[in-house]
C-alpha cells in the first residue's frame, strides 16, 4: 500500500513504511553492510543474510514499491505523491549499508580468501549451515507440495554452483543482461551475485572497472551494468512478492532447497582444480573439489571453532527478532 500524498516533503519522506528512529535506522544499516560484504564473495549471498536477520520479505515488498503508480507520478512531476509512494527510508539506509561494504570491505574480504580461505569458508559454512534451519522452520506446513520444492531448489543450487566459468563478450548488452541475471542472484538465498558474474566471465572485468570508475568507458560500462541490476531487481522483485504472498510455503522451501544446494561451494577444504587472478591480486580457487582435512590440527579445530561460532550466531539473531517480534 502506497502511503498517503503530503503537503510537505518531511510528510511524504515519512509516509511509506521505514525506520523510525535513529536506533532502527542504524540497525538496518549495519544489515545492509553484512549483505554487501557477503555480496563480494563469489560463494555467499546477499540474500541468504537478508533471510538471516529478518527483513528478505521487507526488502522484495520495498523494491516491488517501485511499480507504475509511482512512475506515473514521476511522469506527472508529483515528486512528493511518488516519494510518498516508495519505501524510501528502509531502501536508502539499507542500500547506504551495502554500498559502503562493498567499497570498504571488498579488498578486506579478498585479502580474507586469499591469505586465510578455510577459517573464512568455515565462518560462512556455519552462517549458512544455520541459516538453512532458520528459514525451513518458517515453512509452516511440510507438505508433499514442499518437500518437492525443496529438492527442486537443491538441484538448481548444485547445478549453477558446479557450473565452470566461461569467457564472454564486452559488448555493453551483454554488461547489461549480466547485471540483470547476477541482481537477480543476488537477492535469491543461496546463490552469489559475485559468483555468477564468475560463471559469465564477468567478475574481473565488472572489479577492475569499479577501481578506475571515472573514465568515459568505464563510466559507461558502470551505468549499463548499473540500469542492468535496477531492471532486473524491480522486475524480480515483484515475481517473489508475488509467491511469497501467494504460494509462501513453497517458496520458503524452494529457498531453503536454494542454501541446501550452494552450501556445497562454502565447504572449507578443497582441491584445487582451477584458479584465476583476478585484478592482479594472488590466484582465487574458482573451481575445486570438496575434501576432507588430512588430520585434526589446530587449524582445523579453529575452522571448526569458527564453524560454530557461525552457527551460533544465526541462532541469536534469530531468537533476538523472534522475541522483538512478539513484543
Amino acid at each position: 500500500m502506497h502511503g498517503e500524498v503530503k503537503d510537505t516533503w518531511k510528510d511524504a519522506f515519512f509516509a511509506s513504511p521505514g525506520p523510525s528512529s535513529l536506533k532502527n535506522a542504524a540497525l538496518l544499516l549495519l544489515k545492509g553492510l553484512c549483505m554487501g560484504s557477503a555480496d563480494v564473495i563469489p560463494g555467499v549471498s546477499g540474500g541468504t543474510i537478508a533471510l538471516i536477520t529478518g527483513i528478505y520479505e521487507e526488502l522484495i515488498q520495498a523494491l516491488k514499491s517501485f511499480d507504475a503508480t509511482v512512475v506515473k507520478k514521476i511522469l506527472h512531476l508529483d515528486l512528493m505523491g511518488a516519494l510518498a509512494g516508495v519505501h524510501v527510508r528502509f531502501l536508502l539506509c539499507l542500500f547506504a549499508g551495502i554500498g559502503i561494504a562493498i567499497v570498504s570491505f571488498a579488498r578486506l574480504m579478498n585479502y580474507l580468501l586469499n591469505h586465510y580461505p578455510t577459517f573464512t569458508w568455515s565462518l560462512f559454512f556455519g552462517l549458512i549451515a544455520a541459516s538453512i534451519l532458520v528459514v525451513s522452520k518458517q515453512v509452516a506446513i511440510w507438505t508433499a507440495g514442499a518437500g518437492i520444492s525443496l529438492v527442486c531448489g537443491t538441484v538448481v543450487a548444485v547445478f549453477i554452483v558446479n557450473l565452470i566459468p566461461v569467457s564472454t563478450p564486452d559488448a555493453l548488452w551483454f554488461i547489461f543482461l549480466c547485471g540483470i541475471i547476477a541482481i537477480c542472484a543476488m537477492i535469491l538465498p543461496g546463490i552469489s551475485g559475485a559468483f555468477i558474474l564468475l560463471i559469465l566471465g564477468k567478475y574481473e572485468f565488472i572489479t577492475a572497472t569499479l577501481k578506475n570508475p571515472f573514465g568515459p568507458q568505464q563510466l559507461m560500462i558502470i551505468v549499463v551494468f548499473c540500469l542492468g541490476c535496477l531492471i532486473g531487481l524491480l522486475s524480480f522483485a515483484r515475481l517473489l512478492n508475488y509467491l511469497l504472498k501467494n504460494f509462501r510455503p513453497l517458496t520458503l522451501a524452494f529457498l531453503t532447497g536454494l542454501m541446501v544446494g550452494s552450501i556445497k561451494k562454502i565447504w572449507p577444504w578443497k582441491e584445487i582444480i582451477q584458479t584465476k587472478i583476478i585484478g592482479g591480486k594472488p590466484q582465487v580457487v574458482i573451481w575445486g573439489a570438496n575434501i576432507m582435512p588430512e588430520k585434526l590440527n589446530s587449524e582445523v579445530w579453529a575452522a571448526l571453532g569458527l564453524a560454530i561460532i557461525g552457527f551460533i550466531a544465526v541462532l541469536i539473531i534469530e531468537r533476538l527478532a523472534s522475541v522483538k517480534e512478539s513484543g
